[in-house]
């Protein structure tokens, strides 16, 4: 143990004496989600902004008195379209849908035809494309009117026309709710630790390697394991590191939050940071010991950084299931590493318990991922003292 805190000391001190890519490490992995969720926020400000400005643009308002009168009368501000409006919309210039009135509309509501009215938008165009439910709703609550009157000024009762009365329930949760905008957190801070222990890992496996300095270590009278667990403590410490100041870094970033009702639904104290450094701790720990194990049979750090680039792939991969498996959550899902850490943070951030259960199936499969690559790279460190 005293030889392993020798080579844990030096490795850390190592890795810390780079401060500059340490610093870009910190920067770009901890500082990446809180700016992502404050632009998260400004998006939807700006949606509930233009939701409370209640403005409706329509082109040949002059033709449909009556809708006019309606619209009037729900508060809403009407403002004509531009005569290019199809050309806005198509270049996103456009935030709000265009509601398109026909010549004939008043003739054919005094008949008791139903005149054609278009809702124009473009897909493409996600700002405008997020009111034409408003506003599909509001015309739907005109034509509801209309059909009550007609039946009025014919005798018959309107509420023969409504079989049943639907109502909406939600069994979702408030944090639940938030989840579904906030759910990319566990995928950021996942990476976070990914990339804060990948040049660790491989500077002292690989780039001792390059630099010509493994040979002298091995020369040393300490055990391989002595060697190897200093190694990777100080490869996985510095993960840690890095998954410590990623959870709490959320903690301040709720203060830049615009949008009122996302900072209403986001509920992320001291007690999911928590919850978040339980889950992460471990992994960081099994991926620092397999980025070790597959740098160690490079002989260059370019060459263990392209091979690590596979580790990076699947890790990112992995969370994205989720939102492939439309099933929910699977009880295997537990036994994947990176899978399992991210449906557990996701039950911290939707406010659902976990058992101690869910927690150590995961915990044990990181402790076996570590065991099993530190014992390779043990293997690999004795041929090459052997060689």
């Amino acid at each position: 143990m005293k030889a392993a805190w020798t080579v844990f000391c030096k490795e850390l001190i190592d890795a810390l004496r780079d401060r500059r890519t340490l610093m870009m490490v910190m920067l770009s992995s901890v500082a990446m989600g809180p700016v992502l969720l404050v632009a998260l926020s400004a998006l939807v400000a700006q949606m509930e902004e233009r939701a409370e400005q209640r403005q409706l643009l329509v082109a040949g308002m002059e033709r449909a008195p009556t809708l006019r009168n309606y619209l009037q009368r729900q508060t809403y501000t009407i403002q004509a379209a531009p005569a290019d409006y199809e050309e806005q919309l198509r270049k996103s210039r456009l935030a709000h849908p265009v509601v398109v009135i026909p010549p004939e509309f008043e003739a054919e509501l005094a008949r008791g035809e139903s005149p054609l009215v278009e809702v124009v938008s473009s897909s493409a165009n996600q700002r405008a494309q997020g009111g034409v439910g408003r506003v599909a709703q509001l015309l739907r609550g005109f034509t509801s009117e209309q059909a009550t009157l007609r039946l009025t000024a014919r005798g018959v009762a309107p509420a023969l026309l409504e079989v049943l009365q639907v109502q909406d329930r939600d069994l979702a949760n408030p944090q639940t709710r938030a989840a579904q905008l906030t759910g990319m957190l566990p995928f950021f801070v996942l990476m976070a630790v990914l990339y804060g222990a990948l040049n660790a890992a491989l500077d002292t496996t690989a780039g001792e390697r390059e630099r010509g300095s493994l040979e002298p270590l091995l020369m040393n009278p300490a055990s391989r394991w002595a060697l190897v667990v200093g190694k990777w403590g100080a490869v996985a410490s510095v993960g840690m590191l890095i998954a410590v100041l990623s959870c709490f870094s959320f903690l301040p970033g709720q203060w830049l939050l615009r949008s009122e009702s996302l900072a209403a639904l986001f509920q992320y104290g001291l007690r999911e940071a928590g919850l978040f450094l339980v889950l992460l701790v471990p992994l960081a720990a099994a991926l620092s010991a397999l980025m070790m194990a597959v740098a160690i049979r490079c002989k260059t750090f370019k060459e263990a950084q392209a091979n690590n680039t596979v580790i990076m792939l699947g890790a990112s991969l992995l969370p994205l299931m989720t939102l492939f498996n439309q099933e929910g959550e699977q009880p295997w899902h537990l036994w994947v590493p990176a899978l399992a850490q991210t449906t557990l943070m996701n039950r911290v951030l939707k406010g659902e318990a976990f058992g101690a259960l869910d927690a150590l199936v995961p915990l044990a499969v990181s402790a076996v991922v570590a065991a099993l690559c530190l014992a390779f790279v043990a293997r690999q460190l004795k041929q090459a003292a052997l060689r």
